[in-house]
């Protein structure tokens, strides 16, 4: 009985030692400590997806932050500003994820969605944030493709890199 109680308290001191080391990555974010720099581009995007892909895109309705955009565990690139990215992806079921890119605490503000894309089809998503003074929560939202046209032939094109 006494061999069973002390195991039972090595498992359970275990689990709780992995639980609080935080991820490196989630499944659909990519690596944390990956921040970029953003630009607007002046460059045209594909209009059409890839033969056998699906196009997303994200638009971002927040004036002065970065948002990192992630999908299945890896960063697709971010937004700065009232701003938009474009990529493709497989078809078949995506984890999305959206991230603000802060140095003051504000990084863990996170949201996510998932996309079932298939191949052919054009998928638009709205990320904001809510809260005037002190923000609030980080959402990611699909929208309607007339809504989400709206918003991309409003707002201009972000390109991002990876800062070293």
């Amino acid at each position: 009985m006494k061999t069973l109680v002390a195991v039972m308290l090595f498992a359970v001191y275990g689990l709780a030692q992995q639980s609080s080391k935080p991820p490196e990555v989630h499944q659909a974010c990519g690596p944390l400590k990956v921040n970029f720099e953003t630009s607007i581009s002046t460059s045209r995007p594909p209009s059409q997806p890839e033969p056998g892909k699906a196009l997303v895109y994200v638009a971002q309705e927040m004036p002065t932050i970065t948002l990192k955009i992630g999908v299945d565990g890896a960063w697709m690139g971010a937004t700065h500003g009232s701003s938009y990215i474009v990529f493709s992806v497989d078809p078949g079921e995506h984890h999305m994820c959206v991230r603000w890119q802060s140095h003051r605490g504000f990084s863990r503000m996170a949201s996510f969605a998932r996309l079932t894309a298939e191949p052919g089809k054009i998928y638009y998503f709205r990320a904001r944030i809510y809260g005037l003074e002190i923000p609030q929560y980080l959402d990611l939202d699909p929208l309607d493709p007339d809504e989400g046209q709206y918003l991309v032939t409003s707002s201009p094109l972000s390109t991002a890199h990876a800062r070293k």
